[in-house]
């Protein structure tokens, strides 16, 4: 359970936790208030970009170590669609044009409290990384490992899908 919280945003009282609808969640002490953290997950896109023939991983600059992964974002209340959000990022992120989108799934990404939605994306044009990259990789898809958690599984299903057997990267 998040513990974002430890103030009610309505009344400024000290949240609690209190069992509702099956769950501990938590909620404002005051009846009068009322007010209950729901904590639903947050919707983000994330794409595997094939670009060239080739799946483009990039690193965050946030990220320690060189750990590589999909091109990802939160999906925004502009966004009219889950589609044109994950086109969004790629151009944001890569400086590239989506020219097939295709969706892959949905997926759970419990620590971040997330839910992943991942779309296989072709790419054009050059690749120039915006300010929240360090760098990007190549991987040609037949060499592709994926990490055994929420977008890694999107690109395990992926490439099978593609006819390839993936092996898992240990991860630390």
């Amino acid at each position: 359970m998040s513990r974002s919280f430890k103030f009610c945003p309505r009344c400024a009282q000290a949240m609690t936790t209190l069992h509702h609808g099956g769950v501990d969640r938590l909620a404002c002490p005051d009846p009068a208030c009322g007010y209950i953290h729901w904590d639903n997950p947050v919707p983000v896109v994330a794409a595997i970009v094939e670009h060239e023939g080739e799946l483009i991983l990039a690193r965050n600059v946030a990220w320690p170590g060189r750990f590589f992964a999909l091109i990802t974002g939160f999906l925004e209340k502009d966004d009219p669609s889950p589609e044109s959000g994950v086109r969004r990022e790629v151009k944001e992120e890569l400086n590239l044009d989506a020219q097939a989108v295709n969706f892959v799934g949905h997926y759970p990404f419990e620590r971040m409290n997330q839910l992943i939605i991942a779309y296989h994306v072709v790419a054009t044009g050059e690749i120039r990384l915006n300010e929240e990259l360090a760098e990007y990789k190549r991987v040609a898809p037949a060499k592709a490992r994926y990490w055994p958690a929420a977008t890694g599984l999107a690109l395990r299903d992926w490439l099978i899908s593609r006819g390839h057997q993936p092996e898992p990267i240990a991860l630390a």
